[in-house]
């Protein structure tokens, strides 16, 4: 017998979670599993678990006490790994609509290293897109209009395209055999508690030829955000909540740390890589904790020479050496990359400068063309082609070699 397991976190979404799973029980079949993950909520979530248990054999829940909430990057993995039953695993949200039919085309098209991501329907909350379609049908629960998307899905409104063959992007939610996950390792728990996990592990899936599936013949209702960017707890409808927006910061610069660019994908949601090279910056000195803030993110190691003034300004030195400190003692804790041993005060000209290709700057020459370059370098080494060194601007470039590191990424642990 084909079954799913829905794989579902979700803190103070209660509403949600029992909007959701009514969905899912309305319109699919009875035999699939939904494996739900309560991270610390105070709404009486747990609660709600508790009951649709005993009524339930295909409900299964676990619980996270707390205080400190775990995210769904964790609990994603806790469910996948130690609660679900099935061969097929979707990534799901508490506030989508699961539409008549989605299981049946999930077996259409799932295959193993395959990934079938369903098409969502989703209220004018965020820029539309060809990924998607928009459609509002409410933005809760207790305004959420059945009718009006049935009406939809039948063809009457004239907004689903019919016969319109499936497309390559990657989203949630995504179906996903339980081996294929757990052989790539799962989601980073560098990006916990949440934001740019998905992107990550969808990087991943891409480098380890994975074949993405998005079907236009089976949908979800998706009210957007409310487990995270427009938890009701935190924020209103629309507005990003501010644990939302310094937890996105510290995925983001994360993210940069361990693939060297922006999250990057065409108009249709399929990850577009950049090559990672191991680059390193070579800096004529620095005048403030904020650039080093800035630039640090971009570089495997950062060299920041004080060699000049050794001799003539000691407390130059000193305080370069006090700066560095500071700033690893500060950002430290939002990451697992060392830091300790990535930037470096260079006091003598003999010191080794490593790297596969360096990037040299004077601090007097840095502005906004300087930080272009920093953020596409990836794409300047890819064009350039060749080893060699290179005027860029007020920039140089020292190319040693062209290897690329993007693979040893796919699988968690190299």
């Amino acid at each position: 017998m084909n079954k799913i397991s829905f794989i579902i976190p979700g803190r103070n979404n209660r509403k949600y979670l029992e909007w959701a799973y009514k969905a899912i029980r309305l319109n699919l079949e009875t035999q699939h599993e939904i494996c739900f993950a309560d991270d610390a909520s105070t709404d009486g979530t747990w609660a709600c678990c508790q009951k649709i248990m005993k009524d339930d054999p295909n409900f299964k829940a676990i619980r996270n006490e707390g205080p400190n909430r775990l995210g769904h990057t964790i609990l994603y993995d806790r469910l996948i790994n130690d609660v679900a039953t099935s061969e097929i695993v979707m990534i799901y949200h508490c506030d989508m609509y699961a539409c008549p039919g989605i299981d049946d085309e999930i077996f259409k098209h799932i295959k193993p290293k395959t990934i079938v991501s369903l098409t969502r329907i989703e209220p004018p909350l965020h820029p539309a897109g060809p990924e998607k379609i928009v459609l509002d049908c409410g933005t809760e629960p207790e305004t959420f209009n059945e009718k009006k998307l049935i009406h939809a899905l039948l063809g009457e409104g004239n907004i689903i395209e019919k016969d319109k063959q499936p497309t390559e992007g990657i989203f949630a939610p995504w179906a996903i055999y339980k081996k294929d996950f757990q052989d790539i390792g799962g989601h980073d728990p560098l990006f916990a508690p949440q934001s740019r996990e998905d992107s990550d592990i969808f990087n991943r899936f891409e480098l380890a030829g994975f074949k993405f599936v998005q079907t236009w013949e089976g949908f979800v209702y998706h009210m957007t955000c409310r487990g995270s960017r427009f938890n009701p707890t935190l924020t209103q409808v629309g507005t990003a909540s501010n644990e939302w927006l310094i937890q996105n910061k510290k995925s983001e610069r994360n993210f940069i740390r361990k693939w060297g660019s922006m999250v990057q994908h065409d108009s249709l949601m399929k990850p577009i890589i950049p090559y990672k090279y191991k680059i390193s910056l070579h800096i004529k000195s620095l005048t403030h904790s904020q650039l080093l803030n800035e630039i640090e993110p971009w570089f495997d190691k950062i060299y920041i020479d004080v060699s000049e003034y050794a001799k003539s300004d000691p407390s130059l030195v000193v305080s370069m050496f006090d700066l560095v400190k500071k700033y690893v003692e500060l950002e430290q804790p939002n990451t697992k990359f060392d830091l300790s041993s990535k930037i470096f005060v260079r006091v003598s000209e003999v010191e080794p400068i490593e790297g596969d290709i360096i990037l040299e700057l004077n601090m007097k020459n840095i502005n906004q063309e300087t930080f272009s370059i920093i953020t596409k370098l990836s794409e300047i080494i890819t064009d350039s082609g060749e080893i060699g060194e290179f005027e860029i601007y007020s920039a140089k470039l020292i190319i040693k070699s062209m290897k690329t590191y993007e693979n040893e990424l796919i699988t968690l642990g190299k």
